[in-house]
């Protein structure tokens, strides 16, 4: 396997596949780099790097008890990033990967990145607070602390219906999308994911977001059940200094998976365009 040990010794499993521009992708909670597989060989086919890590504590990579913050996530990623000595890169994140992605070029990317892309991510800080009203209640946050911890393997399988969307009338649920997202979460540890869940609700991106001087493409759908759009990405766009909007009616939190060809594309457009500093 293809491993970066990082400063404490943490083991962080990437993949990395083909030549050309990098583009570099950061997976949810509780899942691992295989979230990606569709992107990544869509953009392999298109003449594009691509890489992908498991955030400690998921997937491959060590299971550590220690280190569960955004800060060491975003320095995780930087190991890879040095590790390869990527240039000229694209950051793509979804859900907590948006979050790590904006941490990590705030931080980290300075002569390193070209563009970032949030998709149905968390910034600017997800859990209702004075500084997000519109945020989601700290029930909703202990939920998912209390099924991970005590009913991890049902609540994995659970949570997928509101995830894609499965619930909504009409939906195709498809028994292959819920395997695999529940065969990538119990790969980790228990306890990673269940440290994850304050980082992911807690961490505080406002002034990560005003800060990125890169284009950044904020891509959320409109019946996203698990990081509304008014709590999160409605919010982040107004943020950045140069960030284009694109949102989808009707599409799911899970939607690079359920509604690839559509996400692809628009990816696509953003990363072989020349940078907008248009919001909208």
């Amino acid at each position: 396997m293809a491993l970066v040990t990082t400063k404490d010794g943490t083991e962080i499993y990437y993949k990395d596949w083909g030549k050309g521009q990098p583009l570099f992708f950061h997976h949810g909670w509780p899942l691992s780099a295989d979230d990606w597989d569709t992107q990544m060989m869509f953009f392999l086919q298109h003449g594009y790097r691509v890489i992908a890590h498991d955030r400690r504590g998921h997937g491959r990579s060590t299971q550590t008890a220690n280190g569960h913050d955004m800060d060491t996530y975003a320095a995780d990623a930087d190991a890879v990033v040095q590790a390869l000595d990527l240039k000229d890169a694209v950051h793509i994140g979804h859900s907590t990967g948006g979050g790590e992605v904006i941490r990590y070029v705030a931080k980290f990317g300075k002569g390193r990145v070209a563009k970032a892309v949030l998709i149905s991510s968390i910034p600017p800080k997800l859990l209702k607070s004075k500084e997000n009203p519109a945020g989601l209640p700290l029930e909703v946050f202990d939920g998912l602390r209390n099924g991970t911890a005590y009913a991890r393997s049902q609540f994995y399988q659970d949570i997928t219906i509101p995830f894609y969307g499965f619930n909504r009338p009409g939906a195709q649920v498809s028994q292959g999308i819920r395997d695999n997202w529940w065969r990538q979460g119990m790969m980790g540890s228990a306890q990673a994911h269940y440290e994850c869940v304050h980082v992911l609700s807690e961490s505080d991106f406002f002034e990560d977001l005003k800060g990125v001087d890169v284009p950044v493409l904020v891509q959320h759908g409109l019946d996203d059940q698990i990081c509304p759009f008014e709590a999160s990405g409605a919010i982040a766009i107004k943020l950045v200094k140069h960030g284009t909007l694109k949102t989808y009616p009707g599409f799911p939190h899970g939607m690079p998976t359920t509604h690839a060809e559509q996400i692809n594309a628009d990816l696509l457009e953003f990363i072989a365009g020349k940078a907008s500093a248009a919001a909208g």
